[in-house]
């Protein structure tokens, strides 16, 4: 007989939840805070370049440009790459819906093309078919944190003139074929918010090579603004119309003392993301996503895919079921094309990208954060056991 859930009135397997993700911030990161605050800038000030430079160095690239968010940042480096009405970009569905707004931020149309139902990423073939003379931007996205197969999908790019802006919010620090993670596309966007592999609170940086793209970048986070006469530096003009992206100095002084962590917080997930594919690869219930060997995962999340036919309940009951015994289980994502506004805007819909359409209704995001214990691990595992065990047909 098996152990009664906690959503049928039996005793969770924990006493207090534990989430899904959760920043780790530590006495250095406060010190730093709290000195930046002290200082004569808070904004716009000389802690924000320092960061930069950091970010670029990091990834080996020429310039980070930081903004206010990750959202900021796909929509910056969409504006920097002119993607404007009339205008189509490719990207995944499987994906946070603000990697698709920052293209219709831009009055372009997001058309989004099938994944690789092994790895979870954006297909190079299903690119190919989703390209139409109207394609301008191929925008893929790390899901979960491992790296897009850039190896096709950069010549694919190149033999049609796209620009690529490489959704990276997931995969930071991460890296493919010894290269990091940043190194890849024409622009690479990331994400500090909480739940990543480091945090500014909020906040996120693009990443490139191009001069070109750069200045554009650090002109679209000031509003458009440009200054054109040195010895009147009071005078300014707009020649296209940008937004208020910039972060502060007190945020990049704690991405600073985060950045310096960013290895140690990586191999913790590390540790944990392979605990959890060794406990879970003999499963009958539950399917791991492919882990490519020439691929440095970055492990923002770690999810898993229910075996649907061999379980008599859908995916939200066993998330339901989950969080009642204190597992902050969780869902990334819903498809972006199945939203209202996508399917009112676009007519898009349930269909769409068949795989995509399989793979969502079947995962399930587990805890994974760099504070986790193997005991609160251990629990995340007891609880899914005790759930697919109830389950199981």
């Amino acid at each position: 007989m098996t152990e009664k859930l906690a959503v049928l009135g039996g005793t969770p397997v924990r006493s207090a939840l534990l989430p899904y993700a959760h920043q780790t911030i530590e006495s250095d990161d406060l010190a730093a805070v709290g000195e930046a605050l002290a200082a004569d800038w808070i904004t716009q000030g000389p802690i924000v370049a320092r960061f930069e430079r950091k970010l670029a160095e990091r990834t080996g690239v020429k310039h980070a440009v930081a903004v206010a968010n990750g959202t900021a940042a796909l929509h910056a480096a969409c504006w920097a790459a002119g993607l404007g009405p009339g205008d189509e970009a490719i990207t995944t569905p499987l994906t946070f819906a603000a990697t698709a707004n920052a293209v219709v931020y831009q009055g372009a149309r997001p058309v989004f093309a099938d994944i690789d139902g092994a790895t979870l990423n954006i297909a190079a073939d299903e690119v190919k078919r989703a390209a139409t003379a109207r394609t301008r931007a191929l925008l893929p996205v790390d899901f979960a944190g491992l790296p897009c197969d850039y190896d096709q999908l950069l010549p694919l790019a190149r033999e049609h003139g796209w620009i690529v802006i490489a959704d990276a919010a997931h995969s930071f620090g991460g890296a493919s074929g010894g290269r990091p993670v940043g190194a890849f596309a024409d622009m690479t966007t990331l994400s500090f918010h909480p739940v990543k592999l480091i945090t500014t609170g909020e906040g996120g940086a693009v990443l490139t090579d191009r001069d070109d793209l750069a200045e554009r970048l650090r002109t679209m986070r000031h509003h458009g603004i440009r200054h054109t006469d040195r010895e009147h530096p009071w005078r300014y003009e707009i020649p296209e119309l940008g937004n208020n992206y910039r972060l502060t100095d007190f945020q990049s002084a704690l991405g600073l003392s985060q950045l310096a962590k960013l290895d140690r917080f990586w191999r913790r997930r590390d540790q944990l993301a392979r605990r959890y594919r060794e406990r879970l690869a003999g499963s009958r219930l539950v399917e791991l996503p492919a882990l490519p060997e020439s691929q440095r995962h970055g492990w923002h999340l770690f999810v898993v895919m229910l075996r649907l036919d061999r379980l008599s309940a859908d995916r939200d009951t066993i998330v339901t079921a989950l969080r009642a015994e204190n597992i902050g289980a969780t869902v990334h994502y819903p498809l972006v094309y199945r939203h209202p506004f996508y399917r009112k805007e676009f007519g898009y819909g349930p269909g769409l990208c068949p795989n995509a359409d399989a793979v969502e209704e079947r995962l399930v995001t587990l805890p994974l954060f760099p504070a986790m214990s193997d005991a609160d691990q251990d629990d995340v595992l007891n609880a899914l056991d005790k759930v697919l065990t109830h389950y199981a047909r």
